[in-house]
């Protein structure tokens, strides 16, 4: 737990074949991860169903926005995303908090003003209604079933079988 005055050192020691092995790409060049598709129409019996991805955006094959489309769409998402975080965090968040904030305040007066000295005078008030609760088992309730028991130690059930 005290503060370490000594200094480590750290050295890494490498062979020389090692270093000069070190100074090449660690992954060669990529080699084909994908199989070419096979061509469904050797013949071209149907070259008007090929359709290209040129058909499917309908751009000019000279005019390729594509990269320019995806950097908009990626801009304006990231543009609305923010605009939106901003009114959901005005119109939400911040009442919220201060709605939850007055809530926290309310429990906090009625915890500290009602509900503590309730507790405190029922603590105080608790030896003095022990002592009056205890006399008056000793003097009702006790009495009353000690005559009771009396009274029903008297009877005897006997029961008969034929």
């Amino acid at each position: 737990m005290g503060l370490e005055k000594e200094k480590m050192e750290t050295s890494v020691i490498m062979d020389e074949d090692e270093f000069n092995r070190s100074i090449e790409p660690i992954l060669g060049k990529k080699t084909n991860v994908y199989s070419e598709v096979p061509d469904r129409d050797p013949k071209d019996i149907n070259p008007h169903l090929k359709v290209g991805f040129e058909d499917i955006i309908a751009e000019p094959i000279s005019t390729h926005s594509f990269d320019r489309i995806w950097i908009g769409s990626h801009a304006v998402f990231e543009l609305v995303k923010y605009i939106f975080y901003r009114i959901l965090t005005t119109f939400l968040a911040i009442p919220m908090a201060f709605i939850a904030g007055i809530v926290f305040g309310i429990l906090s007066c009625i915890h500290i003003w009602v509900v503590m000295p309730v507790i405190q005078g029922c603590m105080m008030t608790l030896p003095s209604i022990h002592v009056i609760w205890t006399s008056l088992m000793d003097m009702f309730i006790g009495p009353f079933f000690y005559s009771i028991g009396r009274c029903l130690s008297s009877i005897n059930i006997k029961t008969v079988q034929n």
